[in-house]
């Protein structure tokens, strides 16, 4: 499937940061390292920061506790436990409780409340039957309208309108009135203001609050259930501030519903803020309504962290805040992927997106800004300096001699802040990482919890201050287990990031120390993570430090060993860049590998078959590319036990039977190494790429040339080429032909060509990235490592030149009119390829925010199609000047489109 996968990246090449699907989980773009939910207050769990939906959900529903659960476990002298309450008030049937009533109970539950329960706890059973007869009703009626857009098919048609009014009020008021416990009476009066509220009868909701709530002196949860359905009827009657002030009290007050409670506010505008922060009397909701506003509005928390601060820097809904913000930052530090942003003035890629000035296009390399060197460091990089020469440090090879310092500096060296304008947010994003970090260094030091101290130590983390982070998690003392959970995972953290290079010491140490983030193993999630997840495992602290050592490799000039921490061996199938390719050989023939590059790399290099054998099919493929036909020859020589491309999950489209199948290698078809037809040779009768090769090509007469199979393998027709080549040295018709052979085999496996797949380890033409005129002026698009390898091309492009030379051969040779004019066609197409390659490099930067933008867009088109016409038609007008008359000629006239064009200007 990694092809499919591979043409969505293609078309996604309009878009520099393509993972913004529909499809896509915002909340796997990132590790997750600082794990939000350590926050005491689990009450606040829902207020936690994620994208994928409005509020959090990492986390079980029992975590946040229930008031009225604590409200009725206490109730019954806790002679059961949570669970247990919690079961006996929302689960239990209210036959069972009839039967405690009676006498005659069998429920081994209810018998542990002792001996004579019903008598000792007559009144809250009492209402527990009452309220369980009225729950399944208890839904305000729904009105449906012509606009109404609402799925209801597995609900409930119940609702509080189909119980008898006057009776239901009449016996809800009689059971208050003769309740004695001062709270049972009080859960009544809920019921009174509830069933109002929910058979719309709003004013009278208001006053069963005033009449039976109110007066009973308890603010429980049985008053802060009732309290939110008088705001509901509030809201029912247009008394939007009044519903508001009283959902932000149970908002404050209740734990277990402060997110129905947020819901239900509807603070949509600046109004109704300051009203709330208007009527706010005590500092405490002062406090919740700027974090309210501050949840709201997240582009940059610190103001309002600032004013909460104020109130009260022990605050645990401060800590909320501070949480959600170490997210939002370590979003952007930490994402799963780092765009390679140098690629913004080198590719196709990112030129064909949106473009901007060069002033607003930062990269990551210089908004990471190094720290700032000692007296003594740069006294060291002076003479280190005098006595090394600039092209000493140029050279890629040399990237293993750098020193500490300089591996330690580079600012491509992960945590690095990347702009993400992938989900919801606009220029105004900030990187609010240095007033975070003044904010948490304050408050450390008048708040009473070690909470603060782990989000000052993440934050230096951040930065890459591992020392002082490190300094701070000794410093901390505490028996929170979470807390103890999170610092044990920075201080591994620490450790790894911060060692300046991965060597074989470090491997054997990490070997030793921290094995088990290394060693594979099955992961559901991340610790101390609880959500389920339906996108696959997580992104995991172990699956960051594969990413950070993957970077570490490739900016100590180890490619090889980086690209195998991220992907397979068979993944260089993708995109056979040939440098990077013998980096990864180096890595399999390196010998006395340390037992890391052992159990963690090398087992990544699986499934290909015979591994020589692969690494010398993809060096042939490179050399035909070349034209070298004699080195692709001994190459392939050692390929003869290639076991076909490796693409065991892979399906292609069968248009026969219109279905997508999967992909046998039946000893017929073409696997990478054998059954290559001799139509290679041959030239295109149309342009077709979906069609079968016996529609689209069309044979040259072989009869001289013996040695071209109907169908060879690789090796053969290297052998082929070869003995084409020394045949192209002479002088006669014969060697012209030869040439001709040649060049159209050069052509046809070209990105332009029918049988382009043969030489960039795929099994058939159809479209994918290596398939287009990307192009870059690096040895590699790639600035941190190779992960996502798959999607990003990375092959070394076609050299029409070649192509070109072969057929001038030919056309020299040639005395043959037909065969020149075929020969010029030929050519021509070729010459087609290298303009391509030259639009792909020149693409308009035009942004589309420009008012002229359509002038300036026609206006360089045009500037394009005159200098195609003037520097890339050659061998069309020679062939429209010299060769019309031919038969070849108006052969292709009919046949080529575009050249029927050109003829007839």
């Amino acid at each position: 499937m990694k092809k499919y996968i591979l043409s969505l990246a293609v078309v996604s090449l309009f878009y520099t940061k393509f993972e913004a699907c529909a499809w896509a989980d915002p909340d796997y773009d990132y590790f997750n390292l600082f794990t939000q939910s350590i926050i005491k207050d689990k009450a606040y769990l829902p207020f936690l920061h994620n994208y994928s939906s409005r509020f959090y959900t990492d986390f079980k529903t029992s975590q946040i506790p229930n008031e009225n659960i604590e409200a009725w476990r206490k109730f019954f002298n806790n002679q059961i436990t949570y669970s247990e309450t919690d079961f006996l008030v929302n689960k239990l049937s209210m036959n069972d409780l009839n039967d405690l009533k009676k006498g005659s109970t069998n429920n081994s539950l209810l018998k542990k409340l002792g001996s004579g329960s019903y008598q000792k706890y007559r009144e809250g059973i009492d209402y527990l039957i009452e309220a369980k007869y009225l729950e399944p009703y208890m839904k305000i009626n729904y009105v449906e309208t012509p606009d109404s857009f609402y799925y209801r098919e597995n609900e409930s048609d119940k609702n509080a309108t189909q119980l008898d009014y006057s009776k239901t009020v009449s016996a809800l008021t009689s059971l208050y009135n003769a309740a004695k416990n001062p709270e049972i009476k009080q859960r009544y009066g809920y019921q009174l203001v509830r069933f109002n509220h929910y058979t719309r009868n709003f004013d009278v909701a208001l006053q069963a609050f005033k009449s039976y709530v109110q007066p009973i002196s308890l603010k429980g949860a049985a008053y802060y259930m009732a309290l939110d359905q008088l705001a509901g009827a509030q809201r029912g009657l247009q008394m939007g501030s009044e519903a508001n002030w009283n959902f932000f009290q149970v908002f404050k007050n209740s734990k277990s519903r402060k997110e129905s409670a947020f819901i239900s506010m509807k603070l949509s505008d600046t109004a109704s803020f300051n009203n709330i922060l208007k009527r706010a009397g005590t500092n405490e909701e002062k406090n919740m309504a700027y974090f309210l506003l501050g949840y709201e509005d997240f582009t940059n928390p610190i103001p309002m962290m600032e004013k909460m601060y104020d109130i009260d820097p022990n605050s645990e809904i401060l800590k909320v805040m501070a949480a959600r913000s170490i997210n939002e930052l370590e979003r952007s530090y930490l994402p799963t992927y780092y765009y390679n942003a140098q690629d913004s003035d080198n590719t196709s890629q990112t030129k064909s997106a949106t473009n901007k000035n060069d002033t607003n296009n930062k990269t990551a390399e210089q908004e990471a800004k190094p720290k700032e060197l000692s007296f003594w460091q740069k006294i060291v990089r002076f003479f280190k300096n005098l006595f090394s020469s600039k092209s000493d440090k140029d050279q890629d090879g040399n990237k293993n001699s750098q020193s500490d310092d300089e591996l330690l500096e580079n600012p491509d060296r992960i945590p690095v802040y990347t702009k993400n304008q992938s989900y919801y947010y606009d220029e105004k994003q900030t990187d609010f990482l240095e007033d975070l970090e003044k904010f948490t260094s304050k408050t450390k030091e008048k708040a009473n919890d070690e909470y603060w101290q782990i989000a000052d130590a993440y934050l230096k983390f951040l930065k890459k201050d591992y020392k002082a982070s490190t300094e701070i998690l000794e410093e901390i003392k505490t028996s929170n287990p979470e807390y103890l959970e999170e610092i044990k995972r920075m201080k591994v953290l620490n450790d790894i990031v911060s060692h300046p290079k991965i060597d074989a010491e470090y491997e054997d140490h990490l070997m030793k120390v921290y094995v088990d983030y290394f060693v594979e193993k099955k992961v559901e999630k991340d610790t101390l993570q609880d959500g389920g997840y339906n996108y696959g495992a997580p992104p995991s602290t172990a699956s960051f430090l594969k990413d950070v050592l993957a970077n570490r490799y490739f900016l100590q000039g180890e490619d090889g060993k980086s690209f195998l921490m991220n992907n397979k061996l068979s993944d260089l199938q993708y995109n056979p860049n040939s440098t990077l390719v013998k980096s990864v050989e180096d890595f399999y023939r390196k010998p006395n590998k340390t037992q890391f590059e052992q159990q963690i790399i090398a087992k990544n290099m699986d499934n290909v078959g015979n591994i020589d054998a692969f690494f010398n099919v993809i060096y042939g493929d490179r050399a035909m590319r070349l034209a070298d036909f004699d080195k692709a020859k001994l190459h392939y020589q050692k390929a003869q036990s290639f076991s076909g491309i490796p693409r065991e999950n892979y399906e292609r489209y069968n248009p026969e039977t219109g279905n997508y199948e999967k992909l046998v290698y039946d000893g017929q078809n073409y696997d990478g190494f054998s059954n290559i037809p001799n139509l290679v040779f041959g030239h295109n009768i149309w342009e077709s790429f979906q069609s079968a090769d016996a529609e689209s090509m069309q044979a040259e007469d072989y009869t001289a040339f013996p040695f071209i199979k109907p169908k060879m393998n690789k090796l053969e027709l290297a052998d082929a080429l070869v003995q084409l080549k020394k045949l192209g040295d002479g002088k006669d018709e014969n060697s012209a032909h030869a040439n001709q052979l040649i060049g159209n085999m050069l052509y046809n496996t070209s990105i332009l060509g029918y049988y382009r797949e043969l030489f960039v380890m795929d099994v058939d033409n159809s479209n994918g990235g290596k398939y287009d005129f990307w192009s870059t002026d690096k040895k590699t698009p790639y600035q941190y490592y190779y992960k996502n390898f798959t999607s990003t091309t990375y092959i070394e492009p076609d050299n029409f030149d070649l192509a070109l030379n072969y057929y001038k051969k030919a056309l020299n040779l040639s005395t043959n009119k037909e065969q020149k004019a075929r020969l010029l066609f030929q050519m021509a197409s070729a010459e087609q390829g290298k303009y391509y390659q030259y639009e792909a490099k020149n693409q308009a930067n035009i942004d589309y925010a420009d008012p002229k933008w359509s002038e300036k867009n026609d206006a360089c088109q045009k500037q394009m199609s005159d200098l195609k016409n003037q520097k890339y038609r050659t061998y069309f007008a020679q062939l429209k000047s010299q060769y019309s008359d031919t038969e070849a000629a108006r052969t292709l006239m009919g046949s080529c489109s575009y050249f029927d064009y050109f003829m007839k200007r």
